[in-house]
């Protein structure tokens, strides 16, 4: 308590209106606490985990599985949008390629299988499979910690057809029908696609809803290797009181599954932007965040961890200004007038 009462003073005895930065400071916060510093600097590193999803066959997708491959190697060669984000914010990133079908590798080869299999048939994954995507997740994040320093880790994924994955997973986590959860994903307004997507996954998670008696069941049932790596990677972070950015729905999902896993997880998470996917909203309030809560509401429906960038674009530039800004304190005035919005006249 008594760290957290210095973060307050610093963060309040700026010269500005308290609260005037709203989200930014409140998750700033956040950041100082879980470093227990006020002096430290940010050092951040993107993780992307890329897989197939084999429920594509069930055409829930607008896009062929190919470009999962293609867009991982896009971000490999720094040509597509997470790279140019974080390139340009000299932010470091790896792709990791856990689970792609095609005979080529993208990025860091920690593959599990040429992609899950199809949880309408079958389940995605086997135990061996789940377990392994799971190690992947934590040794790639602490490795991260331990070896190249980073602080705040960020995470992004690519993958055909995870939007379906995470619909399921949710749907199986909390009871939500899929008509409430389920978005268009990566295509345009599409009625058919969405009762077709809303079809797959409530048939798909019916099949196994005898095998779900924990989360990681779930997960491994009707998941993607990618949401099991970032699951993972959060519960990592918060073992080693590191705190996270995490993206739009996918990283949403993971993380409501980290948080269900370790409750501790809610102490380290810091969501970036609000997806397009209805979803995100339940998901979010599965970790005790509100939609409101999540500072960059831009319409934005990428994925990748694009949105997880701009937040620690935003996170360093608040460091940055709390740090090297006046203070309260530093003005020579014997009385502040304490007005409703609590500025200074």
């Amino acid at each position: 308590m008594e760290f957290q009462e210095t973060v307050e003073n610093l963060i309040n005895g700026a010269a500005k209106p308290v609260d005037s930065l709203g989200l930014l400071e409140r998750y700033l916060k956040k950041l100082m606490i879980a470093w227990e510093d006020i002096d430290c600097e940010i050092k951040p590193y993107h993780l992307i985990f890329a897989a197939d999803n084999g429920i594509v066959e069930e055409g829930v997708a607008a896009y062929p599985p190919i470009i999962t491959y293609l867009q991982a190697q896009n971000m490999v060669d720094g040509k597509a949008t997470i790279s140019c984000f974080c390139n340009y914010h000299q932010v470091p990133y790896s792709v990791i390629d856990i689970g792609i079908n095609n005979e080529n590798i993208a990025g860091i080869n920690r593959r599990v299988a040429f992609g899950t299999k199809n949880f309408l048939k079958e389940e995605a994954m086997t135990s061996a499979q789940f377990s392994e995507a799971w190690s992947v997740g934590n040794d790639i994040v602490k490795n991260t910690i331990t070896s190249l320093g980073a602080n705040l880790i960020s995470f992004g994924e690519m993958g055909i057809g995870n939007t379906t994955t995470s619909s399921a997973v949710l749907h199986a986590m909390t009871g939500i029908l899929p008509e409430f959860v389920v978005g268009y994903g990566a295509s345009a307004n599409n009625a058919e696609l969405i009762k077709r997507k809303c079809s797959v996954i409530s048939r798909g998670v019916e099949r196994h809803r005898n095998s779900f008696t924990r989360i990681g069941d779930i997960l491994r049932c009707v998941g993607g290797f990618d949401i099991v790596a970032m699951t993972a990677g959060m519960v990592a972070c918060t073992e080693m009181k590191t705190p996270f950015v995490f993206d739009g729905f996918i990283g949403a999902v993971a993380f409501a599954c980290a948080a269900r896993i370790n409750k501790q997880v809610e102490r380290y998470a810091i969501p970036s932007h609000l997806s397009k996917e209805p979803g995100m909203k339940y998901a979010l309030l599965l970790g005790n965040i509100l939609a409101d809560d999540v500072p960059i509401q831009a319409k934005m429906g990428l994925g990748e961890g694009t949105g997880a960038i701009l937040m620690v674009v935003l996170l360093k530039t608040m460091l940055f200004t709390i740090q090297h800004m006046a203070r309260l304190s530093d003005f020579a005035i014997d009385t502040i007038i304490d007005s409703p919005g609590r500025g200074i006249i």
